[in-house]
């Protein structure tokens, strides 16, 4: 069932605790979520959240949509497709959500935790690779091109916002989708870029059972920070 977005944002505010750098981040499992209530959570989280506030990690899918990063240009976008389109404060260009994916938004402390902007897109890049590793396929990185690759084709799209020294938006894991509304677009804008998925890979797990490990990948290497 969809989370209404009074619903999402009440399960998630900021904690009033106090809070030391390692702490673990809190995982939240939000199911299936429209993007757009999901969106205004993360960044009403981000403006209520204080110096104590507990990072969290969001795990979710979408209903179908794509998403317009800031560097979004008219080339790259929909051709004759009538999935809806969100121009959002996210870094890059055009991706597109759906049932299937694993989400994880990292709503992240980092000038508290220590990292960086190329810090955080490195250490979500290396929770994928390392989630995938432990199901023994073999990703990568590509330099200049944020994400993560296998056997050729991109796997997983990430884009970040910071405001005030924290990070939100974050990482989204192909696993076992409908990759057609890719076709229609240039994939994060690389015209004829291959996209793949887990499945395709040999990997048995759904996207809550990969969403799951991949948060708590991200979670342990934040905490490692």
């Amino acid at each position: 069932m969809m989370q209404d977005a009074a619903r999402l944002f009440s399960s998630a505010k900021p904690g009033k605790m106090g809070l030391q750098a390692r702490e673990t981040p809190l995982i939240r499992n939000l199911g299936l979520a429209d993007f757009l209530p999901t969106y205004d959570a993360m960044r009403r989280f981000t403006d209520a959240r204080g110096a104590a506030t507990p990072d969290e990690l969001w795990v979710l899918e979408h209903a179908p949509v794509y998403t317009v990063g800031l560097a979004g240009r008219e080339r790259h976008l929909p051709r004759g497709s009538e999935i809806p389109l969100e121009r959002i404060d996210r870094g890059g260009q055009i991706t597109y959500h759906g049932p299937g994916q694993a989400v994880v938004y990292a709503l992240v402390d980092l000038a508290r935790r220590g990292l960086t902007v190329r810090g955080m897109v490195n250490l979500l890049e290396a929770a994928v690779i390392d989630t995938l590793a432990a199901h023994g396929v073999h990703a990568i990185r590509r330099p200049g091109a944020p994400g993560v690759y296998a056997e050729g084709a991109k796997i997983a799209a990430l884009g970040l916002r910071v405001r005030r020294g924290c990070c939100y938006h974050g990482v989204a894991l192909n696993v076992d989708m409908d990759l057609a509304p890719f076709s229609a677009i240039d994939p994060c804008g690389y015209p004829g870029l291959a996209v793949t998925q887990t499945a395709a890979l040999g990997i048995a797990g759904s996207a809550v059972e990969l969403g799951g490990e991949l948060a708590s990948r991200i979670a342990w290497l934040i905490e490692r920070t």
